[in-house]
Parts: C-alpha cells; structure tokens; sequence
C-alpha cells in the first residue's frame, strides 16, 4: 500500500455504520446492530453539537481506516487548567505503521492549540505497541484507567464486603478451628 498523506476530517453521524465496523475490527468487540447504528449516530450527532468534543477519522481512498475522539476537560478535579483528553485512537491493523496514528495526533494538537490548551492527555488501551507509540512520542504515564460494569462491580464488592466484612464470624470460626484441632489432638 503506497504512503500517502492521510486524510483527517471530523465524523459525523453518517459514518456511524463505518466506525462501527472499525470498532468492531480493532476492538473485537461491538456490533452492527440497527440499534448499535441508531446509537452511533446520536452519539456522533451529540460529539458534533459539543464544542469541546471532536471524533476524528482518517480516511484512505474514502475508507474510514483510523479514529480518535477529543474532548476538552479540566487536567483533574481540582486544577482550572484545561486540556485536551484523547481516547478510542483505533487504527485498523493493515493501515498501522502509515502514519495515521501520527497524522490524528497532529490534528489533536493543531485543535489544542485552536482552544489554547498547553496540556494534551491520552487514553489508551493495554497494547503493548499502541503504548509504546505514545512513549516514542515522549507522553508519559499519569495514571491508569481501568473499566467495569456496574453490576460486575457491584458483585465483586458485595462479595468481598461479605468474606471480609464480619470480622466477629471470622474469629468465631477461627476459635471453633482452633479447638477442633485441640480436641482432635488430644
């Protein structure tokens, strides 16, 4: 596949399906459901309305082959310092190494630079070489964003909450151990 210059432009609910199938390639997950598409386009029409979010797709011969989505937000909390926090950069696997990843970057600074924000943040997946792209480019790591359902979550700390939060069944059951053993050893 020749280099050519990537193509960025913003994305709009008309390119729901594609980024739909992008999703679905580079993520292995998600699917091309009427209601997923119907889904797709009010969030990409709502992206659009918001003058401090942007998705971001690279086309190749009219080909969605990358995308990445901005939004402008507070560094954290308790900082009144703006920045710009990219997320979902997906690249499909024969177009990487071609310089879109590079090419949606580039337009996430020229649109920092748009709101005059000095401060840019990435948030990325556990891929090994997706990180390593965004070391190359000298980000360094600030924290870790991790993910769960709520009902996942919620089952795991009821069930944590219930092994260790009755600290007076756990002593009673320990004394019982402790003088079954002593019974049977007598």
């Amino acid at each position: 596949m020749p280099r050519q210059a990537p193509h960025i432009r913003e994305a709009g609910p008309q390119d729901a399906a594609e980024l739909l199938e992008l999703w679905a390639e580079t993520a292995r997950r998600g699917e091309s459901t009427l209601r997923a598409n119907e889904d797709a386009e009010r969030a990409l029409a709502n992206i659009a309305a918001d003058p401090d979010e942007q998705l971001l797709v690279a086309e190749y011969e009219g080909r969605i082959v990358a995308a990445m989505k901005l939004s402008r937000a507070p560094l954290s909390p308790l900082v009144l310092d703006w920045a710009v926090h990219t997320s979902f950069l997906l690249v499909l696997p024969e177009f990487r190494r071609h310089g879109y990843g590079h090419a949606l970057m580039d337009a996430a600074l020229e649109w920092a630079e748009e709101k005059d924000v000095n401060e840019l943040t990435v948030i990325t997946d556990a891929n090994r070489d997706t990180n390593r792209f965004f070391a190359r480019m000298g980000l360094s790591t600030l924290g870790t964003v991790r993910h769960s359902s709520v009902a996942g979550l919620r089952k795991k700390l009821s069930v944590e909450r219930g092994a260790g939060g009755n600290r007076h069944l756990k002593e009673v059951l320990a004394r019982r151990r402790s003088m079954r053993r002593r019974q049977a050893s007598a």
